[in-house]
């Protein structure tokens, strides 16, 4: 086991997918839902992130380039797709539609936003890539890159599920004022991706 690439990952995608950074995102965007089903819907949103890392550190090169998209395109769609929750977010559309609908059924952000883009986002991805690939341990290392990935994915669904806990210390009003705070970072979020994959495909200026 090389210790030095288990540390370097760890560090690498804990910081990326920042797990404590997405578990106020996680209780704006399943506000007013149940214990059982807030609780499933972490466990689906862990797991297609853990699925769709798993194939990019495996796969994710030879992927991009038989499908002829780069990772600057992913980070602009992605940037896009976000700044569209985060409007909702900001003018309570999420929470009129659910209203409508007479309950949470028909909401389930558990692939998007939660399993992907939000965890396992481009940044994710291209980290697995070149974890992956550029370590001389061969599939040991890659094994490793892997177990850590998991790791930190746990670290992300355990925050997720203390989010009852968190709701109730928060009240509705704080619900509110965090949902409206989320989705201000979630656009500033979105913004920066896209200006990320502006900015690595040569379009605007480093």
């Amino acid at each position: 086991m090389d210790i030095a690439l288990a540390v370097t990952a760890f560090a690498t995608l804990f910081v990326i997918i920042d797990p404590i950074g997405l578990a106020p995102m996680f209780l704006a965007l399943t506000q007013g839902m149940g214990k059982a089903r807030r609780r499933a819907l972490a466990i689906r949103a862990c797991a297609v992130a853990a699925a769709v890392l798993t194939i990019f550190g495996l796969f994710g090169s030879a992927l991009l380039d038989g499908l002829g998209v780069s990772l600057d395109a992913f980070r602009i769609s992605g940037g896009l797709l976000l700044f569209l929750i985060a409007i909702e977010m900001l003018f309570e559309k999420r929470t009129q539609r659910r209203e409508q609908t007479h309950g949470d059924e028909d909401h389930d952000p558990s692939v998007f936003p939660l399993g992907t883009p939000l965890i396992a986002g481009p940044g994710a991805m291209a980290a697995m890539i070149l974890l992956s690939t550029n370590n001389s341990a061969g599939w040991i290392g890659v094994l490793e890159v892997h177990l850590v990935m998991l790791s930190v994915i746990s670290i992300v669904l355990v925050l997720f599920l203390m989010a009852d806990a968190i709701e109730k210390a928060l009240g509705r009003t704080g619900i509110l004022v965090v949902t409206r705070l989320m989705g201000m970072l979630l656009a500033a979020l979105a913004v920066q991706f896209v200006l990320d994959g502006l900015r690595s495909a040569g379009v605007i200026p480093v």
